[in-house]
């Protein structure tokens, strides 16, 4: 037991195998100092093995096959795992590949080890988790093209919903993190009493980080970038037809991702602000609201957020600008972006029924005249104030200058 080590070679490996047939042929007594030799040799030998002649895990479809042969099987007899005639010939043939669905039910009725079956490490992920696939919103996800390459049914998504949405989340680092039980910890979410759907806040939140990784930005974010004056020269961008689009570039030449993203059912949202895993922020849009100023305000107000609280200790800010509530947060942050855009004391003397003064006013400001008719509108609570004027949409404004 004194020259015992660990086994780091062929030679040793060579040696503790001798010294082990030795050991055996002698047939030492249980307890004795012979018999605790053999047993620490065989776990040392065990481990070094392990290491460096690691047995194949067979191929799954080889598996099943091997599992009929043994209980003798036919192909129908695997109709109730693998869901019809024509998916159990496809799927002995490797000609579809296993769901996670599947492998559970096999597992289960065929006792064939989960962890043979299950050898892609998407699949691996998703079967970590303890997640209702079927909760996300499947059929409006595949409608906006969250799923690339996918063309199949809307019943196919749902029986491999486990590995569609495992490739959704494997495809950001920290995907997984975002799951609703973390939101409540690590996310601060501004809404009304109406119930979100967590699990379609989660895919969004997984969309928009994804979308931001497909984008290329010219340089690094520096703390402290966005201030006051840094969003009043934004706010100035305003005044152009293009504005919208020269925003977008002042984001991104400041290390800033901006994604547009419309929000998922049950979501209530008009805009979020995160950290990327590169240390970016990540401003995201759902341009909720069909409108230029609420483009401007909502852009404003995550902007404010990077300003003011996103130091860390909140990985997300995700917000619903219908909701009143008494947030200081939010309200910090409302107050900084209605000042970036419009300074305090500028309505003070402006009559909210006189267009003419709307137009003044946003010549002096160098801003849209639909930034300060959205403002009155707003304190006034009256969204008929100024008729047809002052209405542009920002939808129709961003396809009109994407055809240009």
């Amino acid at each position: 037991m004194d020259h015992i080590k660990i086994i780091k070679s062929q030679e040793e490996h060579e040696k503790a195998l001798e010294r082990v047939i030795a050991l055996m042929e002698s047939d030492p007594l249980p307890g004795s100092r012979e018999a605790d030799e053999l047993d620490v040799l065989a776990l040392l030998i065990e481990r070094y093995e392990e290491e460096n002649f690691p047995m194949d895990i067979p191929d799954p479809v080889d598996a099943i096959k091997f599992r009929m042969e043994q209980q003798g099987l036919r192909n129908k007899d695997l109709i109730p795992y693998i869901g019809s005639a024509p998916k159990v010939t496809e799927v002995l043939n490797k000609d579809r590949n296993l769901s996670l669905n599947m492998i559970r039910r096999l597992s289960a009725g065929l006792g064939i080890p989960a962890e043979v079956l299950i050898q892609d490490p998407i699949q691996k992920s998703a079967d970590q988790q303890d997640i209702d696939w079927q909760a996300f919103p499947l059929s409006e996800m595949r409608k906006r093209g969250y799923f690339e390459g996918f063309t199949g049914s809307l019943q196919e998504l749902k029986e491999y919903a486990p590995e569609w949405m495992g490739k959704l989340f494997s495809s950001i680092p920290g995907g997984y993190s975002l799951q609703p039980a973390m939101l409540r910890s690590s996310a601060h979410l501004r809404s009304n009493d109406k119930e979100t759907d967590r699990y379609a806040l989660w895919a969004w939140q997984a969309r928009v980080l994804q979308l931001a990784q497909e984008q290329c930005l010219p340089c690094i974010y520096k703390k402290g970038t966005v201030n006051f004056q840094w969003m009043r020269s934004l706010a100035q961008l305003s005044w152009s037809e293009q504005g919208p689009l020269l925003a977008i570039e002042y984001l991104n030449r400041s290390g800033i991702h901006l994604v547009i993203e419309p929000h998922l059912p049950k979501t209530y949202l008009d805009g979020a602000v995160c950290i990327a895993p590169n240390g970016n922020p990540v401003v995201a849009l759902t341009l909720r609201y069909d409108k230029l100023d609420n483009f401007w305000f909502t852009l404003m107000h995550e902007l404010a957020h990077i300003a003011l609280h996103l130091d860390g200790s909140e990985t997300w800010f995700i917000d619903d600008l219908d909701s009143l509530g008494s947030d200081n947060l939010e309200h910090e942050a409302d107050s900084l972006a209605q000042n970036a855009l419009i300074p305090e004391d500028a309505l003070k003397d402006i009559n909210p029924g006189d267009s003419g003064s709307v137009n003044d006013l946003a010549r002096k400001l160098n801003i849209s005249s639909c930034i300060i008719a959205g403002r009155l509108r707003h304190e006034a609570n009256d969204h008929k104030l100024f008729g047809r004027l002052f209405r542009e949409k920002i939808k129709c404004a961003l396809n009109r200058l994407a055809t240009k």
